[in-house]
């Protein structure tokens, strides 16, 4: 795909509200790709910045239509339920929203004639694996969660519709950090940084030695537009790797790595048993094709610190997944017992 080609090309992004989507959906824009923004936009419509070339579509994943598909060239589907707590908590939703719904748009996008459809999925398939091993695409997946068992449950829909005129591809994304307009403190470097960086204390579940891979939330986005333009017949219907190996960590290493970064003493608490879950993962396969993950752990830091001294984020409900899903939950229970006549006050 040339530049002048890629001016043209309508991307369309599920679950563009997220934490991915509002990194993701103005890196497209800035490469002159049209994007269709799909979501219910839980966090807010505004994350997003209105552009003449973005189209908003306030709609759930689950009801996705033929029309949604109209004009589109290429589909990320992000859409998901995004945590192993929220996952356990909404297990139905899980399965509907990470697996069916998203293979029901994949189908959807090859009788539209979209050109590639690009999952996002997770390294957390992995689950476990035996000290040593480090997985790559073809090592036995050992999803422990309801969150990685609807994400390989989707891969393997996906997977065989691909053909010449239709590309798939499947993203296995390490663990993600770093600043995005729809703030996440829950997840690992992000609320390391956010205790040591308010408390001058990092609680850390020992023993340290447990490995996990992380990207920085601009390098999967970075990916996933990466895979709009890699030639079809080196990833059609094939699985890679997102993230890096100096972003393979060791949790009690990485834990002194934030600590060193932020701009105050801090002191690492251990806490509860040690964590056995560990697994270590290859990204030789996406460097392979001239990917490169651009940032490290102290970035991420670097940059959430700089948010928090400015005031420009904080920890609110909304920036803990699960948090924000139950105090969602809770109002709509308020306001189905206190409507009358289709309003509250207003009727």
């Amino acid at each position: 795909m040339t530049q002048n080609d890629k001016s043209t090309a309508t991307v369309l992004v599920t679950g563009a509200g997220g934490y991915i989507g509002t990194t993701l959906v103005p890196m497209l824009l800035e490469q002159n790709f049209r994007v269709r923004a799909i979501d219910r936009y839980f966090f807010g419509r505004e994350l997003l910045s209105e552009h003449p070339n973005l189209e908003l579509i306030q709609e759930d994943a689950r009801a996705i239509k033929p029309d949604h598909l109209a004009g589109i060239d290429h589909v990320i589907d992000l859409v998901a339920i995004s945590n192993d707590p929220s996952g356990e908590l909404f297990q139905n939703e899980t399965y509907a929203i990470n697996h069916r719904a998203r293979a029901t748009t994949a189908r959807l996008a090859k009788d539209a004639g979209v050109k590639r459809y690009v999952l996002p999925s997770s390294c957390s398939l992995y689950g476990f694996q035996e000290a040593g091993v480090i997985a790559n695409e073809t090592t036995k997946t050992n999803p422990l969660t309801t969150y990685a068992k609807a994400n390989e449950m989707a891969e393997h829909d996906v997977l065989p519709l691909a053909s010449d005129d239709f590309g798939v591809i499947v993203l296995r994304q390490a663990t993600v950090y770093g600043y995005s307009p729809r703030m996440r403190f829950d997840l690992a470097i992000n609320g390391m940084t956010y205790g040591a960086y308010k408390t001058g204390v990092l609680p850390l579940m020992r023993d340290g030695t447990q490995w996990r891979p992380m990207v920085h939330v601009k390098d999967t986005a970075r990916a996933q537009m990466f895979m709009l333009t890699a030639p079809l017949s080196k990833v059609n219907g094939q699985i890679f790797n997102v993230g890096s190996e100096t972003n393979n960590y060791q949790l009690g290493p990485l834990a002194e790595k934030v600590a060193a970064t932020v701009p105050r003493d801090v002191k690492i608490e251990w806490y509860g048993d040690a964590d056995h879950r560990s697994y270590r993962v290859s990204f030789d396969k996406i460097y392979g094709l001239g990917y490169k993950a651009l940032y490290h752990a102290e970035d991420g830091v670097k940059e959430l610190c700089e948010a928090l001294a400015s005031g420009k984020v904080e920890r609110t409900p909304q920036t803990i997944t699960l948090d924000w899903y139950r105090e969602l939950t809770t109002w709509h229970e308020r306001m189905r017992s206190l409507e009358m006549y289709g309003g509250v006050l207003k009727i």
